[in-house]
């Protein structure tokens, strides 16, 4: 599968049917390949990624991230195999473990080591499609890795990985535990503004919910913040990496970074100046040119 190299991210929760279909014709209408969508606490995988689908005559529409501990492994081989017989194959499944307060507050399931959790769902899945009547050429799946070991289980399991709040030297990381197997899909969330308080002001909106996770502050560390970084809602030097803002030229150099470094698609998640929830369509449009 070639995903190309701009795809696009946006939260769907708060999207009805008009606003979803409108938002696969236009990221589709403006030229990009890819449009990658959450599993987070309204639309259930399958059913928003079929209706995006149906909604669009080219994209390739990924979720990114279902969340493995949603469904058992024979139910997300299923929904995946249905969504491609379907739609001619442009669904990828992005799975990924999610974090303790959604799996275990929300959900109700034990949160378990997630390495070897995923390991294990992952030789499920494969059992299932050979019980199932056998795998595809190619198994249109993914996974959320930012640490090495993850990265390491993408490239052997899936087609590759896609890691989340991160900067273009995320890249060298990715490959360097990867192998020289695995796509690498990036995402890098953007603010088209020249005010440097205002855009300050909609990444800490934006990156609130993260700061607690030890998912990604330990990749942080890894690219080198540190536990400084994440003081009085994160310096300015973490939201400028986490939300690159400037006009459509200035985020393109650094959109433009990740494909120099390696990647194979810069996922592009579009910021509004105000902070206001909602897809910025001015961002996606100056990009796209």
């Amino acid at each position: 599968m070639e995903l190309g190299k701009y795809g696009v991210f946006t939260f769907t929760d708060i999207l009805d049917e008009e606003a979803l279909s409108e938002l696969a014709r236009r990221v589709e209408g403006l030229g990009y390949s890819t449009l990658w969508y959450p599993e987070a606490f309204n639309y259930e995988t399958f059913a928003l990624g079929g209706f995006l689908l149906s909604n669009s005559k080219k994209l390739i529409v990924a979720s990114g991230i279902a969340n493995m501990y949603a469904r058992d492994p024979a139910a997300s081989v299923m929904g995946c195999n249905s969504l491609n017989a379907l739609y001619g194959g442009r669904f990828v499944l992005g799975l990924g473990v999610s974090h303790a307060p959604l799996v275990s507050d929300v959900r109700g399931h034990e949160y378990k080591k997630p390495v070897a959790t995923m390991r294990k769902y992952l030789e499920d899945m494969d059992l299932a499609w050979t019980a199932l009547g056998g795998a595809p050429p190619e198994k249109q799946t993914m996974l959320a890795a930012l640490g090495p070991n993850m990265s390491a289980l993408a490239a052997e399991k899936t087609m590759g990985t896609f890691p989340y709040n991160i900067t273009p030297a995320q890249v060298a990381l990715s490959r360097a535990a990867m192998g020289p197997e695995g796509k690498i899909v990036c995402e890098q969330k953007v603010c088209l503004t020249t005010d440097p308080v205002m855009a300050r002001a909609a990444a800490r909106g934006a990156l609130a919910p993260y700061l607690p996770l030890p998912n990604y502050f330990k990749n942080w560390f890894r690219l080198g913040f540190n536990e400084s970084d994440l003081e009085n809602g994160g310096s300015d030097q973490l939201m400028d990496a986490m939300v690159v803002w400037g006009s459509s030229e200035q985020i393109g150099e650094t959109l433009s970074k990740y494909l120099e470094n390696g990647a194979d698609q810069v996922v592009i998640q579009p910021i509004r100046p105000d902070g206001q929830p909602g897809i910025h369509w001015e961002a996606l449009e100056a990009l796209a040119k």
